[in-house]
């Protein structure tokens, strides 16, 4: 059958979602999938998913009043429209809409967008890690980019609702897939590559994130090695070589490997690392005796990570050197990470505010102070990095180490665990007179603006929630960014 949206019927999707049509007709043409009701458009399957804050159900009525074709909706709800009658009962009122019963709606687009999947000549790459994935994602999408057309996630649809809607919009054009997955406790990786079934799975690093639902590092590894164990036989999956924690965990499947990283055992590794501050890194990319040339762009030695696995995805996938070479070099920073931005008076702003863990803090610190020139301060706000569990004081007052070995001047910090920053920084030595609890965006604008001057480079970063964007807005980093 020819497999784009317009063409498809409520009856070919039935088997696939495990559903039931109990009303409306079962020929009725299918235009796409959609989860919200203020963007529905007539033709559209409306999908009831229920979510922390929200549930679609008290939207599906809205939804098919602005043309919707059809809706899929769990049992209960059923039951409740038509009054105690039994699930297959459908109220007059809904008789002539297309309406399909499902057990659970969030398994159904799930096992929908795997049938949707598996209808197309299609490769895909599914990429996790503590850290780098969409940046890793964003490059290898560069690299395959020039010889296929390629699909990826858009923004953060990363979990059990995004990676679904991101892959039921694979058309008949489509030669590639490159796929994010995100995580926050056990079992999600299982099911997002049960839905994907990617042909290349990418593990980028095994780091301190998620720890509220994984416990521990170890917890961490063996979520994460669930794109592992649930890839096909004759699926590639590219490891960090150089992640201890995850070789270990990966030494257990034996699945079909390629290493990438900087120790000499790797299979996909770079040599001659020449780090060009805002300019980027240059390096050479080495793989079965071969050697090219590759200028990454964008700023921090943290990059360099993320681009050998993509180049490893890439050679795995038999893409031309050249079209690696290409791709990697057309990469540039995304924005909120590690962003390099120009202030005014000749002050750098690194715009790191969409995320942070212990790992991805690190890396940050590592790859500002390859950035700052000799007799720069460096000056780093700090916010909260959230689901840490009970590892939560520790891990930040680790941070506030790494923050002080980094040379950093000045350290400002603000959420609940800003004290344990703060005495993470002085334990390693940073002068009391310049660490600064801070209790408000506003505050930390208004204090870092008091204290930076000419030359001097900042650093902000903290979990999404925390919402440091609005401290580079408030310092005008967008003003006079890039």
């Amino acid at each position: 059958m020819s497999v784009g949206w317009g063409n498809i019927t409520v009856k070919e999707i039935l088997d696939p979602v495990g559903g039931a049509l109990i009303s409306g007709v079962s020929g009725t043409l299918l235009t796409r999938i959609s989860t919200d009701s203020r963007t529905t458009l007539e033709g559209d399957l409306f999908f009831a998913l229920r979510g922390e804050t929200y549930d679609g159900h008290d939207f599906a009525l809205k939804a098919m009043e602005k043309g919707a074709a059809g809706m899929v909706v769990e049992h209960g709800w059923v039951r409740s429209q038509g009054a105690g009658r039994g699930p297959d009962s459908v109220p007059s009122s809904l008789q002539d809409l297309a309406i399909i019963s499902v057990d659970d709606t969030l398994k159904a687009l799930g096992d929908l967008a795997a049938w949707w999947r598996r209808q197309h000549s299609v490769k895909v790459v599914g990429i996790t890690g503590s850290s780098g994935k969409t940046t890793t994602k964003e490059m290898t999408a560069a690299i395959l980019e020039l010889g296929n057309r390629t699909l990826k996630n858009q923004g953060n649809f990363n979990n059990l609702i995004g990676l679904p809607l991101t892959l039921l919009r694979l058309t008949r054009d489509h030669a590639c897939a490159v796929l994010e997955m995100g995580m926050n406790h056990p079992g999600e990786i299982a099911r997002l590559t049960e839905i994907a079934d990617p042909d290349v799975g990418v593990i980028l690093n095994v780091g301190m994130a998620h720890l509220e639902g994984l416990s521990d590092l170890d917890g961490v590894a063996r979520a994460k090695t669930e794109l592992m164990e649930g890839i096909s036989s004759n699926g590639l999956v590219i490891l960090n070589g150089d992640d201890a924690a995850l070789m270990r965990r990966a030494s257990l499947f034996s699945k079909q490997k390629m290493t990438f990283g900087l120790g000499k055992e790797n299979d996909v590794r770079a040599t001659g690392i020449k780090n060009d501050g805002p300019q980027g890194t240059r390096f050479s990319l080495e793989y079965r005796g071969n050697m090219w040339p590759v200028h990454v762009k964008a700023p921090g030695l943290h990059h360099l990570e993320n681009a050998l696995a993509a180049a490893a995805v890439g050679l795995g996938l038999n893409q031309p050197p050249e079209h690696i070479i290409k791709g990697l070099g057309m990469f540039s920073a995304i924005r909120g990470r590690f962003e390099v931005v120009s202030l005014e008076g000749g002050i750098i702003l690194v715009d790191d505010t969409y995320n942070a863990n212990p790992s991805s803090l690190r890396a940050a610190m590592e790859s500002v102070g390859s950035l700052a020139g000799q007799g720069e301060r460096i000056i780093v706000g700090l916010g909260e990095m959230l689901e840490l569990g009970d590892a939560a004081a520790q891990a930040h007052r680790e941070a506030g180490r790494k923050v002080a070995e980094g040379k950093a001047y000045w350290l400002f910090a603000m959420g609940p665990h800003a004290c344990d920053m703060i005495e993470g920084a002085r334990t390693a030595g940073m002068p009391e007179d310049r660490l600064r609890i801070v209790d408000s965006h506003d505050e930390m604008v208004k204090e870092i603006g008091h204290v930076m001057s000419r030359g001097d480079l900042i650093l902000l970063k903290g979990s999404r929630r925390m919402q440091l964007e609005k401290v580079v807005q408030g310092l005008g980093g967008r003003a006079c960014g890039a």
